[in-house]
C-alpha cells in the first residue's frame, strides 16, 4: 500500500490547470479514484483521477452543441499513469439522482486533488437520500459484469458476445446465456444452452483472472450484500470506501471469518504488487452473482430531491466563477 507522493499532487494540478486553460472550463472538485480511493493500491498503481468540471460560459449550455458531458484524457508522467475522467455539473448532478456508485464515491474519496467546492455538506446529504435498490444493482453489476468478462472459462461468438462456460463435454459446450442482451436467439428458460464445438461462430478463450480483477468483483459484491443485508435489518448502512476498514468494522457482521479472509488475501497481494498475477477464480461464481431480485418495497427509496440537489449545482458553480 503506497501514499499518493507530493509530486504527483503538483503534476495533477498542473494537468488540470491545462485541462482547464484547453477546454474552456472550471475544476471544482477533483479526487483519486480506484485503488487509491478505496485503499488498494500498490506502488506500481496507475493514479486515476475524477473530477468535476464547469464550462466558462454557461451559456453553452443553451447551444445546439452544447459543453462535453465528459472529459476523459491519459497522460504519461514520472510517477506512473495518471489517468484524468471528468463530469460536468450537470451530469454529476444527474447521477447522483440516480444513486450512481461512482458520483457517490466521488464525492467520498479521502484523497483530493483540488477542492475549490468542499462537497461534505453534499456527500451528508447523498449518503442520507441515496436509492439502495439502485446502488445495490450498480454493485452487482459491476461483480457479475466483471466475473463474465476476466473470470469465467467463455466463448466468444463473432460479435463479440461472451457466453461463460458452465461444462466442456467431449462434443458441446454447456454455456450461461442469462442476463445477457447480447445472448439473443440462444437463450432459454434456464439461462443455458449447448453449443456444438465444432460451430464456427464460437472461439474457446479464458481471460487472465488476476489478483486485482478478483479484488475488483469481490469488493463489488461484498458491498451489494452487504447493503441488501443491513437493509434487511435495522436499516441500509453504506459500506465505507476504505476496503480495509469494510472488512475490519463491517464486513464481520454480515460474512463469516472465511470469506473476509480471503478478500482480505487479495487486498493483501495487490498492496505487495501482486495485482496482474493471474490466480484463477478466487470469488466462485455464486458470490459473484449477489441475487438479481430484491424487494423493492424493503429496498427501493425515491433518491435525492431535484430541487435540492439544482441547490447544490448552484453552489457548486458558485464555487468556481
Amino acid at each position: 500500500m503506497s501514499a499518493v507522493p507530493e509530486s504527483v499532487f503538483e503534476r495533477v494540478d498542473d494537468l488540470l490547470t491545462d485541462l482547464e486553460r484547453d477546454r474552456g472550463i472550471r475544476v471544482a472538485l477533483a479526487v483519486a479514484r480506484g485503488s487509491h480511493a478505496w485503499g488498494a493500491a500498490s506502488p506500481e498503481s496507475d493514479y486515476d483521477v475524477g473530477f468535476v468540471f464547469v464550462p466558462d460560459d454557461l451559456r453553452r449550455y443553451a447551444h445546439l452543441a452544447g459543453p462535453p458531458e465528459t472529459i476523459h484524457e491519459a497522460v504519461d508522467t514520472d510517477d506512473g499513469d495518471v489517468e484524468l475522467q471528468g463530469w460536468d455539473v450537470r451530469t454529476f448532478a444527474r447521477l447522483l439522482a440516480d444513486s450512481n456508485d461512482g458520483a457517490i464515491d466521488l464525492l467520498r474519496s479521502p484523497i483530493r486533488y483540488r477542492v475549490a467546492y468542499e462537497p461534505m455538506k453534499l456527500a451528508a446529504y447523498v449518503e442520507r437520500t441515496y436509492n439502495p435498490m439502485d446502488l445495490y444493482h450498480a454493485w452487482r453489476g459491476i461483480a457479475t459484469s466483471n466475473y463474465r468478462k476476466y473470470i469465467s472459462h467463455h466463448l466468444v461468438r463473432t460479435d463479440d458476445a461472451i457466453f461463460p462456460i458452465l461444462e466442456a463435454r467431449e462434443d458441446e459446450y454447456v454455456v450461461e446465456t442469462r442476463g445477457e442482451e447480447e445472448a439473443d436467439e440462444l437463450d432459454v428458460d434456464d439461462g443455458t444452452r449447448t453449443i456444438p464445438i465444432d460451430d464456427e461462430r464460437f472461439t474457446e478463450t479464458q481471460t487472465k483472472p488476476t489478483v486485482k480483477r478478483n479484488l475488483t468483483i469481490y469488493r463489488a459484491a461484498m458491498s451489494a450484500r452487504y447493503l441488501k443485508a443491513t437493509g434487511e435489518r435495522d436499516g441500509h448502512e453504506l459500506p465505507v470506501i476504505e476496503f480495509d476498514r469494510f472488512l475490519d468494522e463491517q464486513a464481520p457482521s454480515v460474512f463469516d471469518d472465511e470469506r473476509i479472509e480471503r478478500a482480505r488475501a487479495l487486498l493483501e497481494r495487490k498492496w505487495a504488487g501482486d495485482g496482474s498475477e493471474p490466480i484463477g477464480d478466487a470469488v466462485g461464481r455464486e458470490f459473484a452473482h449477489p441475487p438479481h431480485e430484491i424487494d423493492p418495497g424493503r429496498h427501493a427509496h425515491s433518491g435525492p430531491d431535484p430541487k435540492r440537489l439544482d441547490e447544490f449545482v448552484d453552489e457548486l458553480i458558485a464555487a468556481v466563477r
